[in-house]
């Protein structure tokens, strides 16, 4: 992730902020359209709960692109815990074509083909990451049966 893409990300994120709790309830939407089967994750979840803390998560990842290194145990942390949620990998090509989507209605013509790449980046990055996690939650279970 170069420098002007990471500049990218922090600045378009900050134009969806204000239009935050729309992007959220946009986002799960689409989720569950492209995914339906995912809804069975949230059964039991509080979705305006939920909703937020998909934007604090955003938020912190996006504010902390600079410092990865610190990132990445946030993140890989994160993965852990969406494995005993029954998350699968397979998810996350769903997740990343719903956040892409509402990110594209929520920034319109500021959504360009360098903020898409650019945001393209990130969500692999971070999903690299939270699959790292999963995986060691999952190796570790295994082990301690």
């Amino acid at each position: 992730m170069t420098r002007d893409q990471k500049q990218l990300v922090q600045a378009t994120w900050k134009q969806v902020v204000p239009i935050a709790d729309t992007a959220a309830r946009l986002f799960y939407e689409r989720l569950f359209e492209i995914d339906p089967g995912a809804r069975a994750l949230f059964g039991e979840t509080n979705m305006t709960r939920q909703r937020e803390k998909l934007l604090q998560v955003l938020s912190v990842a996006v504010s902390s692109l600079d410092r990865l290194d610190a990132l990445t145990g946030v993140v890989e942390d994160l993965g852990r815990r969406h494995a005993g949620y029954g998350v699968t990998e397979a998810h996350f090509d769903s997740v990343g074509a719903a956040l892409l989507w509402t990110l594209e209605r929520g920034l319109g013509e500021h959504w360009t083909p360098a903020a898409a790449a650019a945001w393209t980046e990130v969500y692999g990055l971070l999903a690299n990451i939270m699959q790292r996690g999963m995986r060691e939650a999952v190796a570790a279970k295994r082990s301690a049966a």
